[in-house]
């Protein structure tokens, strides 16, 4: 009955400060005070000694767990490829690529257009060890530079149709210093019968059937060389004739071709140097003259024909 007088007399007040003085009592033995009944859903109070949790963020991923079989690897996962994958090749030394070489090509001696005594040695030369297949003429034709080539294929050296000094020095070593009757054989071909009109006097004997010049003097043989003659459109004219103009660097004004050393005898038609039947043989045709492809031999023919003489061309 005397608690129910807490309210409004004096002895609430005695009770409350004997409270008071439980409650410092038991802070300063160290007790804390237990949970009153009916009080489950307030937290404890935390100790002094311990530091609070902080409160997880919802934005962390949880730890993995640490169950053996969730254990998670210290070794980083193999390359998905890795089985399959070809081991890769040992490094190899390159080799350096090969420097290219700085010495000059052999020097050019003789070419496709070339003319002179030396290019008549090289083709007697040639013609020693087969290469060279008819008279030496001292013109370096397309039959030449490809008796150069022949030559220089058989030999391993550079194919190029041009005698320069490495394929003169080779062809040198494997030849002989050429006779006078090999630089200068009489013709190519057997020098015919002469006709009967040619036995008297100084005459010019021309044979279509051998396709010989034959420079004739009482019926001797000066000097022979191989000719040829215009084609079945231009044909050389058969018959006597005589020597009426002598024109020793002509050019045609009709075709504008060169007829060195030309002995005129009918008309437009004349015995002259042919550079195209130097190079090419009787693989073409004149526009009816008398082509000779020895330049040295039709020269000295231009020198001792003089006007007047006879001409006899026949078959």
């Amino acid at each position: 009955m005397a608690a129910e007088r807490c309210a409004g007399g004096r002895p609430r007040g005695r009770r409350v400060a004997a409270v008071s003085l439980v409650a410092l009592a038991a802070l300063a033995t160290g007790c804390e005070p237990g949970t009153a009944e009916g009080a489950q859903d307030v937290p404890p109070p935390v100790r002094a000694t311990q530091a609070a949790a902080p409160t997880p963020s919802p934005f962390l991923t949880a730890p993995a767990p640490t169950t053996e079989d969730a254990k998670p690897s210290t070794a980083p996962p193999p390359s998905p490829s890795a089985s399959t994958a070809a081991p890769a090749p040992a490094p190899t030394t390159a080799r350096p690529a090969p420097e290219p070489s700085t010495a000059p090509p052999p020097r050019v001696l003789m070419r496709t257009g070339s003319e002179s005594e030396r290019v008549r040695e090289l083709q007697a030369r040639l013609r020693q060890i087969g290469h060279f297949g008819r008279n030496p003429t001292g013109y370096y034709g397309s039959v030449t530079a490809d008796a150069v080539r022949s030559f220089q294929a058989k030999r391993r050296l550079p194919v190029t149709g041009s005698t320069d000094a490495v394929t003169w020095q080779r062809l040198l070593a494997m030849t002989q210093v050429p006779t006078a009757a090999e630089l200068d054989p009489p013709t190519e071909r057997p020098v015919a019968a002469p006709d009967e009109r040619c036995l008297k006097g100084r005459v010019l004997c021309i044979s279509k059937k051998s396709r010989t010049l034959a420079w004739m003097n009482d019926g001797k043989v000066v000097s022979a060389m191989d000719v040829r003659f215009g084609s079945e459109y231009t044909p050389t004219r058969e018959g006597v004739f005589e020597v009426f103009w002598k024109s020793r660097d002509h050019v045609s004004t009709l075709y504008d071709t060169p007829m060195p050393y030309a002995l005129f005898f009918s008309g437009g038609q004349a015995v002259h140097y042919s550079a195209d039947f130097a190079a090419n043989g009787y693989g073409g045709a004149s526009h009816g003259c008398v082509n000779v492809r020895d330049k040295k031999k039709v020269a000295a023919l231009f020198d001792q024909v003089k006007t007047g003489d006879k001409v006899v061309v026949s078959w």
